[in-house]
């Protein structure tokens, strides 16, 4: 038998290896970043062109790199972090494997120029499929920049699975804010396109949040401090209002490096319990100092997965500090005037903190073991945490006056429904004796045809009407745009600013007329005539939010994702009280739609009781 084992050459072994590594744009920006960090910058600039397709560039004042150290730097497995073996256990760097140059060096050009402060020169280096095209001496300032030019040029079935520019610009931005909202005192930058999307200014951890996540957080961030033998955590989380459909704004650090954890999402999620909906995500950033020595994080190629050694003594830590920050909050309320006016009805709110609620909430057991410091790591057990709901009184049940202009539903003059008035006839071919009894739970509307009865869930049915009017739009039949009278503009976050960017085409379709004004801002000329005039903002910010939600479900297209956003957002919430003829307005729209049994999600818009059946429960 011949043999057929043969070892694979260098620059294929280095494509497969990269492939752990690099695997889109934003791969190249986190490694390129992190390097950055640890050559001790002050001040690091991240540039892009065509969503980090056509260049990836870092240029940072760091340390640099003499001559030799440029050359080694490409070589698989040539690093400065680790000398021998019991140093892969006490990393304190970000970077610590030597593969990031490597591999981007095998799938990309680059061109590197650098100098240390003593060198009278710097070097300048091309390098090609892992081969060294070009070097030569260059002045050159002290620092590093390194720039990445055609990823996958060599590799162009890889490059076919990258997504659109939108959404690579997504995850490049991603990888951005991870790095920089870990190192406040360091200038970040980024350019797209020849355009700044992010300049970070060096300054405290709340400015750096506040820089990247928006200025609505600015007075809704809730200080955590702990301090343990075992390990330290600070940081912020925002307040219960602030709490969003999407997971966006989490983020965890253990020793400045992000991580993706659920297990610790888990102990901060169950410290909000009954604080927030059961579907909506709070947002925090939450830093985490131990020894190295406790924890691994060389178990992914991409280092955000990392081993504790023992988990459940963090996930105790991590949940009691967040509580002990959020009952401190809770004593002292203050009334917030840019709140939600639901938020304001809480009783916590809107009713005076008498002496004598004050002092039978600092009285409590609870409110002692949550107000000593640095006692975060003694877990009380569960059953003496059994009252604390009280903190915390659960919002009462809305009801609004009007829904004609909000959902587009006629008539909002009629009185309150009545189940004791005469129901109103609805013909319909489907159905062709209807009658609206009335609703049940302000979420419920009861209907009766020949064959029985209909119970109909209100915001199901809405979902549906809106889906399909709005399917129509986009299908070559606008809906009309109101003009405001007075244009509002709205400031976003860079992330929200390319999402709406990539939206605004079919949005023009739905009635929303808007355009870029400067540095992710845009100007809201008009809006469909249901949105309420002054709720263009909310309306739209909304949208953008529950379209994050529905991203998460890669099967759907851009425009369908953005249909469901907009049919969930306008439609009627359960828990509102509509009249009769509002009513009536909803069932006729339903039984007009394509398809009026289930949501454009697949949940059921009503579900139907047969006379006959309801006849045997009673025996007949």
């Amino acid at each position: 038998m011949t043999d057929i084992i043969q070892l694979l050459p260098d620059h294929i072994a280095n494509q497969i290896a990269a492939g752990e590594v690099i695997q889109r744009p934003a791969s190249a920006v986190k490694e390129l970043l992190e390097n950055a960090v640890d050559a001790g910058a002050t001040e690091i600039q991240l540039i892009v062109n065509d969503a980090g397709k056509a260049l990836v560039q870092v240029i940072d004042n760091g340390k640099g790199m003499s001559e030799t150290d440029a050359r080694m730097a490409f070589e698989r497995h040539a690093t400065s972090k680790i000398k021998n073996i019991d140093d892969l256990f006490h990393i304190k760097t970000m970077g610590f494997r030597g593969e990031a140059l490597a591999s981007i060096a095998a799938v990309a050009q680059v061109e590197i120029k650098t100098k240390t402060a003593e060198a009278v020169a710097g070097t300048y280096i091309e390098i090609e499929n892992s081969a060294v095209k070009k070097q030569e001496p260059i002045a050159w300032q002290p620092g590093t920049s390194i720039a990445m030019k055609n990823l996958f040029f060599n590799v162009p079935a890889r490059r076919n699975f990258l997504k659109s520019n939108a959404a690579e610009l997504r995850y490049i931005i991603d990888e951005f804010i991870r790095v920089s909202m870990a190192f406040p005192d360091i200038f970040f930058s980024l350019t797209s396109n020849g355009q700044q999307v992010y300049h970070l200014e060096k300054g405290s951890l709340k400015q750096r949040i506040v820089q990247i996540l928006g200025n609505n957080y600015n007075a809704k961030l809730v200080s955590i401090k702990e301090e343990t033998d075992y390990m330290n955590i600070y940081g912020f989380v925002g307040k219960p209002e602030t709490a969003k459909k999407t997971r966006g704004d989490q983020y965890l650090f253990v020793n400045n490096r992000f991580i993706k954890s659920a297990y610790l999402n888990h102990a901060i999620m169950n410290a909000f319990d009954q604080m927030i909906a059961k579907d909506s995500f709070p947002m925090y950033a939450l830093f985490f100092d131990l020894d190295p020595s406790q924890i691994d994080i060389n178990v992914h190629p991409t280092k955000q997965e990392i081993k504790f050694e023992d988990e459940k003594i963090v996930y105790a830590f991590v949940q009691s500090a967040v509580k002990h920050a959020l009952a401190q909050f809770s004593i002292t309320p203050a009334l917030d005037f840019e709140l939600d006016a639901g938020i304001q009805l809480l009783d916590a709110v809107n009713k005076p903190f008498t002496d004598e609620k004050k002092s039978s909430a600092t009285s409590s057991s609870l409110y002692s073991t949550f107000t000593q410091k640095h006692q975060a790591h003694f877990v009380e057990n569960k059953s003496e945490l059994k009252h604390w709901k009280d903190f915390y009184a659960p919002a009462p049940e809305k009801s609004f006056e009007s829904l004609t202009e909000k959902h587009g539903i006629n008539d909002s003059a009629e009185t309150k429904t009545d189940p004791a008035h005469s129901p109103l006839a609805i013909q319909h071919s489907n159905h062709p004796v209807v009658a609206v009894h009335g609703q049940i739970h302000n979420s419920y509307i009861v209907v009766q045809n020949d064959t029985g009865v209909l119970l109909i869930h209100q915001q199901n049915a809405h979902e549906r009407i809106l889906y399909e009017r709005f399917l129509k739009a986009t299908d070559g039949k606008p809906i009309a745009t109101q003009q405001s009278l007075f244009p509002t503009t709205m400031q976003l976050t860079a992330m929200d600013t390319v999402i709406l960017n990539e939206l605004l085409p079919d949005l023009h379709a739905l009635g929303y007329h808007l355009e870029p004004f400067g540095n992710n801002a845009f100007v809201i000329q008009g809006t469909p005539a249901d949105v309420l005039q002054g709720n263009e903002k909310l309306a739209i910010e909304k949208m953008l939010e529950q379209y994050k939600h529905f991203s998460t479900d890669l099967k759907y297209s851009k425009r369908e994702k953005l249909l469901r956003s907009l049919a969930w957002q306008q439609s009627i919430k359960a828990g509102t009280s509509l009249t009769q003829k509002e009513m009536q307005a909803l069932v006729e729209d339903l039984f007009q739609c394509a398809a009026p049994n289930i949501t454009p999600t697949g949940k059921p818009t009503y579900t139907e009781f047969k006379k006959t059946d309801l006849d045997k429960l009673f025996g007949r």
